[in-house]
């Protein structure tokens, strides 16, 4: 009995920390990151359906849809969509994605004279512009939608987000 009581401390923390070690957090065998990417199928129904809310307005559109790590997914440049739209959607949704936030969100910040990065002026593909929202799932951002040629940021991004709902629900 002695000799068992010398060893519960270390058998109760083995049967406590067992669970903990085998349920932590997302790194796979050989300390690899997991990470999370948007199917090609459910990336072209996005940009597809950005550019079909907007050309249900109007606008001539184009969208870009990037990982997690600004790599394209997708893109498509809606009918008659000027020749800069799609770069300028790529650059919208590169900003977002770098910094883990809607470029409505950055935009506004910075007009009401809030922080935002001076990167945003020295960096290729960031650009101080509203329409692109970024695409979480469970709290992980696992990629951005950006939109242009709509007459106005704001209606950009109310086009990326009709993108991003069109394949939420499918999204987890």
């Amino acid at each position: 009995m002695l000799r068992i009581a010398r060893f519960l401390p270390l058998l109760l923390l083995a049967v406590v920390t067992f669970p903990a070690i085998c349920a932590g957090p997302a790194i796979a065998a050989g300390g690899l990151i997991v990470t999370h990417r948007i199917p090609a199928a459910l990336a072209l129904e996005a940009v597809g359906a950005t550019v079909a809310a907007c050309a249900a307005k109007g606008y001539q559109e184009s969208a870009v849809l990037l990982d997690a790590n600004g790599n394209t997914q997708a893109s498509l440049r809606g009918d008659g969509a000027g020749l800069t739209t799609l770069e300028n959607a790529d650059h919208k949704a590169y900003t977002a994605v770098s910094y883990n936030e809607d470029t409505g969100a950055i935009v506004a910040r910075a007009a009401a004279g809030g922080d935002t990065s001076p990167a945003i002026n020295r960096f290729p593909r960031l650009i101080m512009a509203q329409g692109a929202v970024v695409i979480k799932v469970n709290g992980e951002v696992v990629g951005a939608l950006g939109a242009s040629g709509a007459p106005g940021g704001e209606k950009d991004e109310a086009c990326a987000r009709a993108g991003v709902a069109k394949i939420a629900g499918q999204l987890k």
